[in-house]
Parts: C-alpha cells; structure tokens; sequence
C-alpha cells in the first residue's frame, strides 16, 4: 500500500508540472490526478480542492523546513531559506503567483505564512497579550505575514533576481525599523 505522502508528493508534482504550462484557474482536478497516476477520489481522500493542494505545497517545501530555525530565534535564516526554496521552483512560483481574486496566490501565502507565525509567536509568548489590547499574537502574526507576503510578492514579480541572502537583509532592515528611522536615514 502506498504511503499518504507519497500520493500528496505525487499530486504536488504534477500539479507544479501542470501551472507552468497553462494558467492555474484552467488546472482541473482530473489533470492532477491523471499527471499523479491517480484517481479523482484520491486526490479527495487528501485535499479538498486544488487550492488545498497549494497551501500543501508552501507549507511542507517553504514554510515547515524553517519552522526550527524560527523556533530557534535564527529569522534571518528562516528568511534565507524561504527565498532560497522558492528560487527552486522559480518557474512554479512566478506563475503560481499570478493568481489573482478569491484565493489569490497572495492570499494563500499570506495565510500560511501568518499560520507559522502565530505557532511560534504562541509558543515564545504562552499566547500572553502585549501591555496593549490590540497586541495579541493573532494580531502581530497577521502583520507581520502582510509584510512578508508583500516582499514575496514583489521579489516574484521582480523575477526572483535579488539573491535570497540580499532579500533576507533588505526584510531584516525594514522590519526592524520604524517609518520614522527609514524616512530620517533617507534625508
């Protein structure tokens, strides 16, 4: 008997093969499935739909190989490592990331990211509050996972030209600033 994830792995592959040759919203679940050797009530033994499948992939090939590092406070390598993977699959993502709308490719990447945040952001705090109300981990893992989401985006339609360890220091030095220390640094 085959192993739940090697079919996931299976329907991930043919599912990046498939976005780089036609547009993701024309990707039925029956080319997956033919692309992955299987049946269609396979692929709903394992995802709901092919946006499902998606979030598999961002979690399991981006986001959950750095979940260590972040636990260990390493961000700037998590950050590296992100955008090291991504680069992989240039040509996956670039077109991956041109979904728009409900489900948008933004917003997939957005909700994973702002999944792992608030893991760890939870895990460091015990889920404790900030001295202000609005300071709640849901609220900083939304923003933060805005940010990043922004800086994915851009670097993909940029063409993923900056290398991974340059978009790490450009995250790392907004993300550590506030407005007034950049805009004063730019006078």
């Amino acid at each position: 008997m085959e192993s739940s994830d090697s079919i996931e792995i299976r329907l991930a592959n043919s599912l990046k093969a498939l976005a780089v040759r036609e547009p993701f919203e024309k990707i039925t679940i029956k080319k997956i499935t033919d692309g992955a050797g299987v049946i269609r009530v396979t692929f709903y033994n394992h995802f709901q739909d092919k946006y499902e499948l998606l979030e598999w992939i961002m979690r399991t090939e981006i986001l959950d190989p750095v979940r260590i590092l972040m636990q260990n406070e390493m961000f700037r390598e998590a950050i590296v490592l992100i955008f090291t993977n991504m680069q992989k699959e240039k040509e996956f993502y670039t077109h991956v990331a041109r979904m728009e709308g409900q489900n948008s490719f933004a917003e997939i990447v957005e909700k994973s990211i702002g999944r792992l945040l608030l893991a760890i952001i939870t895990e460091h705090t015990g889920g404790r509050k900030g001295e202000h109300a609005w300071m709640t981990p849901e609220y900083i893992a939304r923003y933060y996972a805005r940010a990043m989401t922004f800086v994915v985006l851009e670097w993909i339609e940029a063409g993923m030209t900056m290398p991974p360890e340059e978009v790490a220091t450009m995250y790392e030095y907004i993300a550590t600033r506030s407005l007034r220390d950049v805009v004063l640094e730019l006078q």
